[in-house]
């Protein structure tokens, strides 16, 4: 069996002079319950619980407390999101102009998640930046455990599917679109339809680059 030996944890040396949530935001191993970042998740859960049991008439309150939940770039944006909405942090979550997602959305936001201009997110979509390392001895609850995260990029113009899921690391291009129930474990480029899981694509929208033919 052609096996191969996942690497061990980066040399601290390369972090160590870090904070936690520098090391988390860097790409680098982290301690998740430092007590900043702790601090940092009951901060938003507060606000989130807040903006979950808000009235549906009460719209004007759900901007404001959007305005405190995501990135600071994000507060003239016009942006759309039912309850239950579920975030880690709000502040790595970037949004362009125009955002409607619909109801039981979560984003696991440690890295930045990126999303463009005039996008659609249908119920129960999920996007992951969190996530663990290979190795069990790392996942272990011991002084040596350690969590990892990695940025997710959605370009303009993008329709997410019901309960599809973006795992982190992942960059989607402009224009896509993501059938319900899809799991996207690569990145994906411009101007396509991918669906399943893993998602590949499956149709080739105009302005799509073709691949080329033997």
């Amino acid at each position: 069996m052609n096996s191969r030996i996942v690497a061990p944890a980066p040399d601290v040396k390369e972090y160590e002079h870090l904070s936690e949530k520098e090391r988390m935001l860097a790409g680098y191993p982290y301690k998740p319950f430092d007590a900043e970042l702790t601090r940092d998740r009951l901060h938003v859960r507060r606000l989130i619980r807040q903006y979950n049991s808000s009235e549906i008439d009460e719209e004007d309150k759900r901007q404001e407390l959007l305005k405190s939940i995501l990135h600071p770039s994000c507060k003239d944006k016009k942006v759309f999101i039912e309850p239950n909405f579920r975030v880690d942090y709000g502040y790595n979550i970037v949004v362009g102009n125009n955002l409607q997602m619909n109801f039981d959305c979560v984003i696991l936001d440690c890295a930045r998640v990126t999303i463009g201009d005039n996008c659609l997110m249908a119920p129960g979509v999920h996007i992951y930046a969190a996530t663990h390392p290979l190795e069990a001895q790392y996942r272990k609850d011991d002084e040596n455990y350690y969590e990892l995260a990695k940025p997710v990029t959605i370009g303009n113009n993008c329709w997410l599917g019901g309960h599809c899921t973006i795992v982190p690391g992942v960059v989607i291009g402009d224009n896509v679109v993501v059938g319900a129930g899809s799991v996207v474990t690569k990145d994906v480029p411009s101007n396509v339809v991918v669906a399943g899981n893993p998602a590949k694509i499956i149709r080739y929208l105009e302005g799509a680059v073709l691949p080329e033919s033997n």
